[in-house]
Formats: structure tokens, sequence, C-alpha cells
């Protein structure tokens, strides 16, 4: 009679028990896919991005080899360093602690060369002109 008794007062703990080991294989199956999908989207934010400010140095680099003089020496230092920040970023290696710190000063070197250049671009998920294209002049 006691065996009857003590599996109908464990009961509720065999049920809690069951239910919270079935939750967590669900919510480890589920969190990996959410994960996934969050990855992925930082990632393409990411290398979109790189993509902007290397498309930027890719042109007024262009530009200083067509012209050397068309650019202030402060303004071709902003671009160099911007390029050697590009090279520098571990593409391959997403969990490396100098991804944040690069992608900062690569953002802050950009703002510096846009100054510079006395170009008003910025980028905010996608590139933004507060002046009209024709208006900008070297």
């Amino acid at each position: 009679m006691d065996d009857l008794f003590d599996s109908s007062l464990n009961l509720e703990d065999t049920h809690y028990k069951e239910g919270y080991d079935e939750g967590y294989s669900h919510g480890l199956v589920t969190g990996k896919e959410e994960a996934r999908q969050v990855g992925l989207k930082v990632g393409f934010e990411v290398g979109e991005e790189l993509g902007f400010y290397r498309g930027c140095v890719e042109i007024w680099t262009s530009a200083i080899r067509l012209d050397p003089t068309c650019f202030s020496p402060r303004a071709k230092t902003f671009i160099c360093q911007m390029e050697e920040l590009i090279q520098k970023y571990p593409l391959m290696d997403p969990e490396n602690a100098q991804v944040q710190e690069i992608m900062d000063s690569l953002r802050l070197k950009f703002k510096m060369a846009c100054s510079s250049l006395h170009v008003k671009l910025e980028y905010n998920g996608y590139p933004k002109s507060s002046t009209e294209a024709n208006d900008i002049q070297f």
C-alpha cells in the first residue's frame, strides 16, 4: 500500500521533470535555428557595411591614382588607414575580440575621411547622401 501512495505523491514531480526535459530538448533545437538565423542576418549586415567602406576606399584610391594631388595629405592618410582596417578585419573569425574595435575604428576613420573630403556620406544600413550626387566635388 505504501508504494501506491508514494507513486501518487510523486506524480507531480514526475510530470514536472518530464515536461522540463521535453521543453529543454525542444528549446535546444529551436534555439539553434534562431541563433543560425540571427547569425546570418548580422553577418550579412556586417559584410554589407564592410563592402560599402571597401567601395569608398576603392573609388578614392582610384581618384588618387589618376590625380595624386586631388586630395589633401590628411584625407589620403585617412583613406590609407581605412584600407588597413578593412584588410585587418578578421572575416573568417567572427568571434575575434578585435571585431568590434576594428569596426568602430573603421566607422570613425570613414567619418574623418568624409569630413576631409567635404563629402556628406553616412552609412545606416545603406548609403545616404545629404547632397545631390552632382553637387559632390573633390
